[in-house]
């Protein structure tokens, strides 16, 4: 029983071979050298003579190194330049207050005053009610509060 199916894998492995090594004579060229090999390449004619740990050294070397990028320096745009600028002059500045600079930087428009926080109008307002009592005092800190600013 294992005969026959030794046989028939004998017979596949002669056909395949046959069938191979005609489309090879057949003048199918090799495909272009990829950029990988072509590297090979010359990091095997450039380490002609060395040998052992040195060779293998170089050649590690050689195949791993990057080409040198051809860097263009482009002139930054308006845009860049002014957001270099704005980033210069917001130094210093944290969170919404920088965040609130930079809009306002970038776009051109004046920058509008910061509004005060709900601690510093309490401040204020207990300032201007000074001398204020009772029913007065309440209905001029509610105003007060409430305004906009």
């Amino acid at each position: 029983m294992k005969k026959p199916c030794i046989a028939r894998l004998a017979m596949a492995l002669s056909a395949s071979a046959f069938v191979a090594s005609f489309a090879f004579a057949a003048g199918a060229e090799p495909a272009a050298k990829t950029a990988q090999q072509s590297k090979m390449s010359t990091c095997n004619a450039d380490a002609a003579g060395k040998k052992g740990d040195e060779r293998k050294a170089f050649m590690k070397t050689c195949l791993s190194a990057k080409a040198e990028p051809v860097s263009v320096e482009k002139p930054m745009t308006a845009q860049q330049e002014k957001m270099k600028t704005c980033n210069a002059d917001a130094a210093g500045k944290k969170g919404d207050e920088r965040k609130t600079f930079m809009k306002s930087c970038l776009s051109d428009k004046p920058m509008a005053p910061v509004a005060m926080t709900q601690q510093q109008k309490m401040k204020a307002c207990n300032a201007d009610a000074a001398g204020k009592k009772g029913d007065d005092r309440k209905t001029f800190m509610k105003t007060c509060l409430s305004a906009k600013s």
